[in-house]
């Protein structure tokens, strides 16, 4: 009896670059912070600083270097993947870059996406061939999920062998300081490359799931003006309602997980890591412990959701490829996976958007 082989896409090769700068959360104690309507807050902003660490988890975050771009950081982490991948990069047949606000010029805010991000980063890694194609998707942060969904589709149609799969953003050039939602993003990128593999059984990407809510859900996450009337900055601020995106993950990332599970034809059991965004802390716990509940499980097992937000910050579509890279590479204590192990990558972020997709180690 003849073997059917099919193509899947399989992570060859990863790489993450986490930048130098550490900036803890005392840098905010001498902040103004403001409400919406441009009024102080009278709260120390110390005790703010300490509150935001309760609520979020996060006790430092990483910032680029004044000379270093979103595209230099997606370059480097596309280095280090390649160099692990072993490919020439010559041979890749896409490169997809993840961002949300692309070049952000540190002086004054302004945002440049021309060229793409993606095209920087080919001229930065020197790939002369016309027929690696290079675009950017910004789908929030869930842009590198996207950009992997992408990704296999070319894969699995034959249309492409490889493909170098970025998410990267500089989003600390774009936060308000007037704004407590400043202390939430920070800086830093990460890479993977995927190749084509025939196999007779599954492995690497299998199926995914997305869902977009922009009819209610569109103004959320948007940009906006510094809450400080005096601002005399002309560029755009990232807004957040906190509060209504915390609701949103919560109500529809589980759902949707597990929509993503019974497409593959698996529970939550068979899953040995779920790689979630690493937006704040007690969201992604307790859109862990509703996720267990949906399969009517008391007992919540936290180890199965590595976390690096403490340390790292939320560095959006950086997050979810970067915790694929350190924990591939066992570099999160406590956090290993093997050959025939099945992981969930998931993502929730502006538009209002979500997506899932299992990837079955090879």
């Amino acid at each position: 009896m003849k073997v059917e082989l099919k193509t899947y896409s399989v992570i060859t090769g990863t790489g993450s670059f986490v930048p130098p700068v550490i900036v803890d959360n005392s840098h905010f104690a001498n902040n103004l912070f403001m409400n919406t309507d441009g009024s102080i807050i009278e709260t120390p902003a110390q005790e703010i600083a300490e509150r935001f660490e309760q609520i979020t988890d996060i006790k430092e975050r990483r910032l680029a270097e004044p000379h270093h771009n979103t595209s230099d950081l997606a370059t480097f982490a596309a280095e280090e993947a390649l160099a692990d991948a072993g490919i020439d990069p010559e041979m890749l047949d896409y490169i997809i870059v993840a961002h949300n606000l692309g070049d952000i010029n540190p002086e004054n805010g302004y945002c440049d996406i021309v060229p793409t991000l993606a095209s920087r980063v080919k001229y930065n890694l020197g790939i002369r061939n016309p027929k690696a194609i290079a675009y950017d998707t910004t789908f929030g942060c869930p842009g590198w999920t996207q950009a992997m969904i992408q990704a296999d589709y070319y894969i699995r149609s034959g249309d492409a062998k490889s493909a170098l799969v970025i998410g990267a953003d500089v989003l600390s050039r774009a936060m308000d300081p007037h704004d407590r939602d400043a202390m939430i993003f920070s800086d830093g990128a990460a890479a993977v490359v995927l190749e084509a593999r025939e196999s007779e059984t599954p492995v690497g990407m299998l199926k995914h799931s997305a869902r977009s809510d922009a009819l209610e859900y569109l103004e959320i996450l948007k940009m906006g003006r510094s809450f400080n009337a005096s601002n005399n900055r002309d560029a755009l601020y990232l807004k957040m309602m906190g509060r209504r995106v915390y609701n949103y993950g919560l109500t529809y990332v589980p759902d949707l997980v597990k929509e993503c599970l019974d497409k593959n034809d698996l529970t939550l059991t068979d899953i040995k890591k779920v790689l979630i965004h690493q937006a704040n802390a007690k969201m992604d716990e307790a859109i862990l412990k509703r996720l267990f509940k949906l399969y009517g499980m008391k007992d919540v097992d936290m180890s199965v959701m590595p976390m690096i937000i403490r340390t790292f910050g939320n560095s959006s579509a950086a997050t979810v490829p970067t915790l694929c890279d350190l924990v591939f590479k066992g570099k999160l204590s406590g956090h290993v996976v093997e050959s025939g192990d099945n992981v969930v990558m998931t993502s929730v972020g502006a538009g209002m958007n979500i997506n899932a997709f299992v990837y079955r180690m090879p």
